[in-house]
């Protein structure tokens, strides 16, 4: 382990496009489903769809969080159906999978996801064994990465030390309020959709296009 890591205790990973590579495009398969069910809420055809989708992606943090706001959706029926998707895109990255097994102390996914979800994604990448937890978008009462009170709750939940923990995620805008609590924070630059927003330098304190390769590195022998 490096140095500079070697007072982590908790290990915190995003889930989609974080854990599996961008290119896997898992999410393509998920956004057309979001924009089906969209149509079929709102009755508007699949560009007028997109378009709603985006803005509440953008004004809310997720599309399911806009939904709730103005159409009283239910979060479950939606994440029910818009997770209906295959997980054939996915393929388990040893260095991964290795890499994470041999991170010492806690390891816990933190996603906008929901639990059900992610268990399946980790259980198809070879990772469903190594998490102790999935922290997910019902245990944040429905309010997203990045709103800060999110990550304030799941610290508290979890009895998590903030300056003992590091948090992995595509999105740099979501690092924003990990840094806040004192999180060492790292940043999957993987062309990921809207990965570039606020990725500003003093704000994150690793970059990497591949978790794979950051794990080779921060877990060598002798550094």
């Amino acid at each position: 382990m490096v140095p500079a890591l070697a007072h982590i205790r908790n290990w915190i990973f995003d889930l989609d496009n974080t854990l599996y590579p961008s290119s896997a495009d898992l999410f393509a398969l998920i956004d057309a489903r979001m924009g089906e069910y969209i149509g079929g809420l709102l009755g508007v055809d699949r560009i007028a769809a997109r378009k709603v989708q985006k803005d509440y992606f953008h004004a809310h943090g997720t599309t399911l969080a806009g939904l709730m706001a103005d159409h009283q959706v239910d979060p479950h029926e939606f994440l029910r159906f818009v997770h209906d998707v295959p997980m054939d895109r996915l393929v388990p990255d040893h260095r991964v999978i290795d890499g994470i097994a041999r991170l010492p102390g806690r390891r816990i996914v933190f996603t906008n996801g929901d639990a059900s979800y992610a268990a399946r994604v980790l259980d198809k990448l070879g990772l469903g064994d190594l998490f102790e937890t999935i922290y997910d978008i019902h245990l944040l009462d429905y309010r997203p990465k990045p709103y800060a009170e999110g990550y304030e709750r799941m610290c508290a939940a979890l009895g998590i030390a903030a300056p003992e923990s590091l948090f992995v995620e595509d999105m740099a805008r979501n690092l924003v309020p990990a840094k806040a609590l004192g999180m060492t924070t790292v940043w999957v630059n993987n062309g990921s959709e809207q990965a570039g927003a606020d990725a500003r330098s003093d704000l994150i304190d690793y970059i990497t296009a591949d978790l794979g390769d950051w794990l080779d590195h921060v877990l060598a022998k002798g550094e």
